[in-house]
């Protein structure tokens, strides 16, 4: 269970950093000054999101043979690896304020369809895949994508200067590498 929640955390960590979620974390914050409405509704969309995406993740080990799950776990996390290496973008802000939505509801809207298919999502379906933890992982997971957003939303542009996204991108990259490689050699699954 440890190893479930501290992997999770870490990967969910390395990997959001410079994403384009953490970077529609800065927007937010930027636009709205509001963070305690947008960390919540980061909270809330992360939640939900890697909830969901742990629930399939849990699901394929009880659906998919050992072997064929081992392969596909094992080539995914070198995808991912791969994946990593391609610095995100944000997309453009659609922050058309209808009545009732506010900030929180803006946030949890715009967090939750941007995690939709992003790496971090796919990374949270196969984290519970291999260790089989839906508890743990959604809360290592989430816990790794406060880790990375809070400071965003808080600090906003400065944190960007502090951190070498391109050093974290590949130190993420080596630790899915190193996960896909494990798996693929049959450790841990």
């Amino acid at each position: 269970m440890f190893e479930a929640f501290s992997v999770s955390t870490g990967v969910v960590f390395l990997g959001e950093m410079g994403d384009k979620t953490q970077l529609l974390a800065l927007l937010l914050a930027a636009r709205f000054r509001k963070p305690v409405p947008i960390t919540l509704g980061i909270l809330v969309a992360t939640l939900v999101n890697h909830a969901g995406a742990a629930a399939l993740g849990a699901w394929l080990t009880r659906w998919l043979d050992p072997q064929w799950l081992r392969w596909a776990l094992g080539l995914s996390f070198l995808a991912v690896a791969a994946w990593m290496l391609v610095p995100d973008q944000a997309d453009e802000l659609n922050t058309n304020e209808r009545a009732g939505w506010g900030v929180f509801g803006i946030t949890v809207v715009a967090f939750f369809l941007a995690e939709m298919g992003d790496k971090t999502q796919i990374a949270t379906v196969m984290l519970a895949a291999k260790y089989n933890a839906l508890v743990a992982v959604t809360a290592g997971t989430t816990l790794g994508m406060m880790l990375a957003n809070v400071p965003a939303v808080l600090f906003g542009d400065k944190v960007v200067r502090w951190v070498p996204i391109a050093w974290v991108h590949r130190v993420a990259a080596a630790v899915f590498a190193l996960l896909g490689l494990l798996v693929l050699m049959g450790h841990g699954l």
